[in-house]
């Protein structure tokens, strides 16, 4: 449990309201992942757009969930919202994809989701 997240700041923004933390790792659960792959496709693509969209969207809960990769998902969405377009940001965007891989699977296993 909590190997590739945090729940500190959940529980505390939580006041350690299990349901209620619970009800944050479904919506973590519902929302990140598909926002991966929409970043995942946009970068592909070069959609700098919608490449800033789905990482900026993406940041308060990956913040919130401690993934320590906030610092990288802001890499990609600065390539995205500045169109970077001579920058390779493939690397920082395979980091980010993999801990929320990595977080989503924890998370499913951990609450049983």
């Amino acid at each position: 449990m909590e190997k590739h997240y945090k729940l500190f700041r959940v529980r505390e923004l939580a006041d350690n309201d299990e349901e209620f933390i619970a009800t944050l790792a479904a919506a973590f659960l519902e929302e990140v992942p598909e926002d991966a792959d929409r970043l995942k496709e946009a970068v592909s693509n070069k959609d700098y757009y919608t490449a800033y969209q789905a990482a900026h969207k993406m940041k308060p809960t990956v913040d919130l969930f401690e993934l320590g990769v906030l610092q990288d998902l802001i890499e990609v969405q600065d390539w995205g919202k500045f169109e970077k377009t001579g920058m390779d940001i493939s690397g920082k965007l395979e980091i980010v994809l993999t801990a929320i891989e990595n977080a989503s699977k924890e998370l499913k296993a951990d609450f049983n989701l």
